[in-house]
């Protein structure tokens, strides 16, 4: 009974400790910046990470646009918005981030009818699905977490370039570091639920390195990040192996508001534009992973993308 009773407390103190650690590590966007004035656009905005991050820029007076798939939870996200921050200035568009023609329409109606854009956060993400298919025939995951961010990205360009200074802030995650076996060729094919997430939050990082280097010189500035292990939606996809890994982990998660505040910090943050195209966790810049230093990946990865989503020349604003 006492080797039980032993062994029982030193599971709790680890789980304890660990706890206590996840707290106070935790990284906290300190940034006062206004945001009135400014547009906003957050992806996957009706919850979790997205919701907290256009929580806060509605609390600091800005315009916020819900890019969002389904209107009920949209709609159900917007008035909690407004009725926690007073701010009416919040209104839902309605994009899938699983059709490039949905990605399409939407960078139609914003371009059409947005006379600026100052901070563009690309969060929205899943993962899981196995080897579902988008309507566009790609994996489904890929094509969420990577391929619809790239167009939609690429499309809004011309409007961020007449807002600047302004950023652009892709979600990304320390499962890039697990990417070990990121092939070029095969990366929009699927392998498995835990290879195909880690190679699309590596295609985050690329894709962040190589839009900086387009960028440079005209105030357009951007941002990777991992937001750390957060209580999310996003873990209800996950299935066998992975489902139970993450129950484990669920345990030592973020809250969705902490796990936001790097997010918010690479959108709002002065002093950070020299870090243009660097990756960031709990609110301060980290060192490259070294799934990520591969030179020519970031390249190659975008002329791929690029072919992918069928961007065409006069799409391309660079």
């Amino acid at each position: 009974m006492d080797w039980c009773t032993t062994i029982v407390s030193l599971i709790l103190g680890v789980f304890l400790a660990l706890k206590i650690y996840t707290r106070v590590t935790v990284g906290w966007c300190k940034s006062q910046t206004c945001l009135v004035g400014k547009t906003t656009i957050v992806t996957g905005a009706n919850t979790g990470i997205g919701f907290e991050t256009a929580l806060d820029f509605a609390k600091r007076g800005a315009r916020v646009i819900l890019a969002c798939r389904n209107q009920k939870r949209a709609d159900d996200a917007r008035k909690k918005i407004i009725r926690e921050t007073g701010n009416e200035n919040v209104v839902v568009k309605l994009v899938d981030m699983a059709s490039f023609e949905s990605v399409r329409a939407f960078a139609k109606e914003i371009n059409e009818t947005e006379d600026r854009l100052d901070v563009l956060v690309n969060n929205a993400g899943m993962i899981g699905m196995g080897d579902k298919k988008s309507s566009d025939g790609l994996p489904l995951l890929m094509q969420v977490n990577h391929f619809s961010s790239f167009l939609l990205t690429n499309l809004l360009i011309g409007l961020l370039k007449k807002s600047t200074p302004s950023r652009i802030v892709n979600v990304s995650s320390m499962a890039a570091k697990r990417a070990f076996k990121f092939d070029i060729d095969t990366f929009d094919t699927h392998v498995s639920d835990r290879a195909n997430y880690a190679n699309s939050k590596l295609c985050n990082i690329f894709f962040t390195k190589e839009l900086a280097k387009k960028l440079r010189g005209t105030g357009v500035t951007t941002y990777s990040l991992h937001p750390g292990v957060v209580e999310t939606d996003i873990f209800n996809n996950a299935r066998g192996f992975l489902k139970i890994v993450l129950a484990v982990v669920r345990l030592f998660a973020k809250t969705s508001e902490e796990g936001a505040q790097t997010t918010i910090y690479c959108s709002v943050a002065k002093g950070i534009e020299k870090f243009d195209g660097e990756h960031f966790s709990d609110c301060r810049r980290v060192e490259p992973y070294a799934t990520t230093t591969p030179s020519d990946l970031p390249q190659k990865l975008w002329q791929k993308s690029q072919q992918i989503v069928g961007l065409k020349h006069d799409e391309i604003q660079f």
